[in-house]
């Protein structure tokens, strides 16, 4: 029998080529390469797997900046909004028709872009006093509405998406 395979100094021997990192008992060399390939494959993976994350990070990052960006503009787009609400709210007489024409259909086109930029109107007229969409400047008694219901809205409310713009500026009830 020959001692000399068994031998730790043996530079032939699997133990001795496995290298100072791999356990003693390393195996064949087809072993070390299916472990180092194994392990390669494991760190390709979670590599992968964090750069995905890492696009996703960046595309929300880049969503969310581009919405910001948008409603600080519509922020302003609403304030011009609320003066044709205003203007087409005023009595006009029979002369200023034609002009008040005019102002509704520019109102209608307004509406339209933000409708299609995805602004929604915040619904408040009747329904409960939310204090996550409304702004409540007045709390009055009156007579047939529940307690916490909104009964006037002196200013629109809009969100872009899930985002809100702007609350609803409201009166409410309460009890009596």
């Amino acid at each position: 029998m020959n001692d000399d395979i068994n031998d730790p100094q043996d530079t032939g021997s699997p133990a001795a080529e496995a290298g100072p990192l791999d356990p003693p008992d390393a195996g064949t060399p087809a072993e070390a390469i299916k472990r180092d390939r194994d392990d390669l494959y494991d760190r390709l993976l979670r590599k992968t797997a964090e750069f995905d994350n890492f696009r996703k990070r960046v595309d929300r990052d880049r969503k969310d900046m581009l919405e910001w960006a948008a409603a600080e503009v519509l922020n302003d787009v609403l304030a011009i909004a609320d003066d044709f609400d205003r203007a087409l709210a005023a009595d006009a007489p029979p002369e200023a028709q034609q002009f008040k024409a005019g102002l509704e259909l520019i109102q209608r086109q307004l509406a339209d872009m933000l409708k299609k930029r995805g602004v929604i109107t915040v619904e408040a007229l009747g329904a409960d006093f939310d204090p996550h969409f409304h702004q409540a400047v007045a709390h009055e008694e009156v007579a047939g509405a529940r307690d916490g219901e909104v009964v006037a809205v002196l200013a629109k409310g809009y969100k872009l998406g899930e985002r809100l713009l702007r609350p609803a500026i409201v009166k409410v009830a309460k009890a009596s």
